[in-house]
């Protein structure tokens, strides 16, 4: 059994290699002074109070080279202070050429080509999380949360920094007061510590600790901070009570609202934080690209509610969390769609569950354990119909009251593994659906860091109308993490109940996949290339139930950057035949599809210089077909100052000639030949009057067609093959699809003060979809702007409130 075999060999690597030792380096150590008052924080380094700081200097390179020493004309030097309230960072960068240092002025969080300072720290020196605070060489703030190599940025708390820059180089200040840290407490801290210099110019980045590029992870790479003892961790208590104010008008129908409410931290301890939202208000979010989508699969988005995806790297273990599914299309939607009787209309069926409220717990114990717990409450939905006869009125529940939970342990140890038990589930009041889905995962290295075994074991369980069904599905991978060469097998495997689609999202189940690849790439320049890397991989994937063979591929593929900062690479691959068991919409009935092969190629440009382009193409042929796919992406982006920045992207996409579905009765599955065609569009430019105040303009355009064939339908028989049959089309079920959508947004930020800001916000977005795939563009354009726009006007504002401010405030 799947089951069986996968818990034997995670309970057999984590007895093998839970004794792993850390990785063997050199490591510096920096000692840090308290003192009485504080240095004034104007980005000017001078006061008397930095000469009680010791020097952190002898940089050395990390990118693109391997522990070259920083040349003696950027020397840089850092320096620590601390005191009750905070710690205060000092570097000074020499600059040889200071008309050279690049200087863009962004929004918070945004570095693109400006030169940067940072400071990766580390309260509890596990190796692998820590947070980021970077200050730009235009004093643009950055802050992160690092877990291994990911980089969480919309991890946001307040902070001070200021700059400066004169004919010998440029200056930073920093103020980090211990509420923006999660620290032990105890009487003397060991922190973990990284200072780093990016010179964009120079494209090279220099590290104060020495870093091994061949082994391991950069965060296992940290200096050792000692000195500061006797801190004890302030009442973490922040409130953001926020007002917006919208106006939106469509189609001759204008409403006016007003909405308030508040988003909270609290420290509960030292290691634990709660976020809570009240009344909760996603209004200002950015658009979701929608696209037209006649696949099997329902189309994912990114998360743009700020709650859902800062501090979230805990609930994000073994990816059981699809943040979008809270707050999602009611599950009944579409059923009130289908089920309006006759002489009735729909009046109301939301396509979107209120969000009552949200909080989350997380944090680590000095013993290395993360703890995580979430919960969403989404209100009750409802479809209203009206009989067009009577004028009576019924209404019908699409979803009862959701809970959402998360529940995650994570325990970390030897500074690069982890054991983690994770658990979702989904309470609807029995009216609907409940999961309930249970994951143990293991992500450990061997003693000299050469290797790596990573699994996962996960159990769901949903519990339907009269129907209970569970399922499994597992994970297991080994690969070479040491060295120039490097290699990996892993095999992914779900049985066919295999369901976490009520927090998570998985499109497919019912699989054993095998996958291997291997790889060459180096780690300093070598002839004309700053880093290169080259690479085979193959993948063979089956059916669980029958076991039967589904696709085996193969393929090469190459990356390179040369000096220049000039990338360039691609891939190859080759395929078998492939079953598609999902596209047919039908249990246990699979399309067959020639065997295939793709191309793939991007180039991609230096970002420092004033114009620079992306260019990527993607092409992909059958055997014995005429089916093909062909894609092509530009991405042009020109710099007119370093206040204003413009990014526009083409992308076209063709697809000709594809077996699709079209329709299904009671005894036949109905599939067509299809074209594809899609155009988008889309424009960002920013223009910052200074790191706090800026414009930034979104828009997006994206139009497709699909178009099939006359006189191709069939029906899909046994062995995935198709039979012509004589199809009647009629209005109501013809295939074909015009889909066209616009959307565009222009907003005013203005921080105007830590942690409080202003947006005000405007969006257009008009919508068309019907049948006349015949269309071309112009024309399909022109029955767009025929529509009614909507216009959307907003204000928001959010203020942050620290308690521990306002006690001092009230004490003096």
């Amino acid at each position: 059994m799947p089951l069986n075999r996968s818990l034997f060999l995670i309970l057999f690597i984590s007895s093998l290699y839970s004794y792993s030792q850390n990785i063997p380096t050199e490591r510096k150590i920096y000692n840090a002074n308290r003192i009485i008052s504080s240095p004034k924080i104007d980005g000017i380094p001078n006061d008397q109070i930095w000469e009680k700081a010791a020097d952190a200097n002898n940089f050395v390179m990390v990118e693109p080279g391997d522990g070259d020493k920083i040349p003696e004309s950027h020397a840089t030097t850092a320096k620590i202070l601390y005191d009750d309230e905070a710690i205060y960072v000092a570097a000074i960068m020499k600059e040889s050429n200071p008309e050279k240092t690049m200087r863009q002025f962004t929004q918070r969080d945004n570095l693109n080509q400006s030169e940067y300072f940072l400071i990766d720290i580390n309260t509890y020196d596990d190796g692998e999380n820590q947070t980021r605070f970077i200050v730009t060489s235009t004093g643009t703030q950055a802050d992160a949360r690092m877990t291994g190599t990911n980089e969480d940025y919309a991890y946001n708390v307040v902070w001070e920094s200021a700059v400066s820059q004169d004919e010998n180089g440029w200056y930073v200040e920093m103020k980090i007061p211990y509420s923006a840290l999660r620290f032990p407490e105890k009487p003397k801290q060991l922190w973990g510590i990284q200072f780093a210099r990016e010179i964009t110019h120079l494209n090279a980045t220099y590290v104060w600790n020495y870093i091994d590029k061949s082994v391991g992870q950069m965060s296992q790479y940290t200096g050792l901070l000692t000195g500061i003892s006797n801190i004890n961790p302030p009442v973490r208590l922040s409130l953001y009570p926020f007002t917006s104010l919208v106006l939106d008008q469509f189609d001759g129908n204008t409403n006016f609202n007003f909405n308030a409410g508040m988003d909270l931290k609290y420290g509960i301890n030292d290691s634990f934080t709660l976020d809570m939202t009240l009344v909760p208000d996603f209004g200002q979010t950015a658009f979701d690209e929608v696209e037209l989508n006649l696949g099997p699969f329902e189309q994912i988005f990114g998360e743009n509610r700020a709650f859902f995806t800062e501090g979230t790297e805990l609930f994000n273990k073994g990816n059981l969390f699809y943040s979008r599914r809270v707050g999602s299309t009611p599950l009944g939607f579409n059923d009130a769609q289908r089920e309006a009787l006759e002489n009735e209309e729909i009046i109301e069926n939301p396509d979107k569950a209120d969000l009552l409220n949200a909080l989350k717990v997380s944090g680590r114990t000095d013993k290395g354990l993360g703890i995580g717990f979430f919960n969403a409450i989404t209100d009750k939905q409802e479809a209203l119909f009206r009989d067009t006869i009577t004028g009576n009125t019924r209404r019908k529940v699409t979803e009862s009251v959701a809970n959402y939970n998360i529940l995650v342990l994570d325990q970390r140890f030897n500074k690069n593994s982890s054991i983690s038990l994770t658990n979702t589930n989904v309470t609807r009041d029995g009216h609907f659906r409940d999961g309930n889905v249970t994951g143990f995962l293991f992500d450990i290295y061997n003693k000299n860091n050469s290797f790596n075994f990573e699994g996962q074991a996960k159990m769901s369980n949903v519990n339907l109308p009269g129907q209970n069904k569970t399922g499994f599905a597992s994970f297991l991978s080994v690969e070479r993490t040491k060295g120039n060469i490097r290699y990996n097998l892993s095999n992914e495997f779900a049985n066919e109940t295999f369901d976490i689609n009520d927090l998570g999202i998985n499109f497919t189940n019912n699989y054993n996949n095998f996958s291997w690849s291997a790889s060459y790439q180096i780690f300093e320049p070598t002839g004309n290339y700053n880093n290169y890397r080259i690479g085979l991989y193959g993948q063979h994937l089956r059916r669980y139930r029958p076991d039967v063979p589904v696709n085996t591929g193969i393929g090469g593929e190459f990356f390179g950057m040369t000096r220049k900062r000039f990338a360039f690479g691609g891939s190859m691959d080759i395929n078998s035949e492939f079953r598609d068991y999902f596209e047919p919409r039908a249990e246990n009935t699979y399309i067959l599809y020639k065997p295939f092969g793709s191309l793939n190629a991007f180039v991609s440009t230096d970002y420092r210089k004033t114009f620079a382009y992306d260019i990527r193409v993607y092409f992909e042929e059958y055997h014995q077909s005429s089916q093909s796919d062909f894609n092509l992406s530009l991405e042009p982006r020109y710099r007119f100052s370093d206040k204003f920045n413009m990014i526009y992207e083409f992308q076209y996409s063709y697809q000709n000639d594809r077996p699709s579905y079209v329709n299904q009765t009671s005894d036949q599955v109905i599939f067509g030949i299809r074209d594809q065609k899609s155009i988008e569009n889309s424009l960002n430019g920013t223009y910052n009057f200074n790191t706090n105040q800026g414009l930034n303009l979104s828009f997006r355009h994206f139009w497709s067609t699909a178009s099939f064939l006359e006189d191709s339908y069939t029906e899909l028989m046994g062995q995935g093959k198709l039979n012509p049959i004589n199809y009647q089309i009629t209005d109501r079920n013809n295939p074909d699809a015009n889909f066209n959508i616009w959307n565009l947004d222009l907003s005013y930020r203005w921080r105007f003060a830590p942690g409080s800001e202003a947006v005000l916000l405007y969006r257009n977005a008009i919508f068309k979809e019907d049948k006349l795939s015949y269309l071309d563009f112009n024309k399909s354009l022109d029955n767009l702007f025929a529509q009614p726009a909507r216009h959307n006007l907003s204000l928001r504002v959010v203020y942050f409130i620290d308690y521990n401010r306002v006690k001092n405030l009230f004490q003096s």
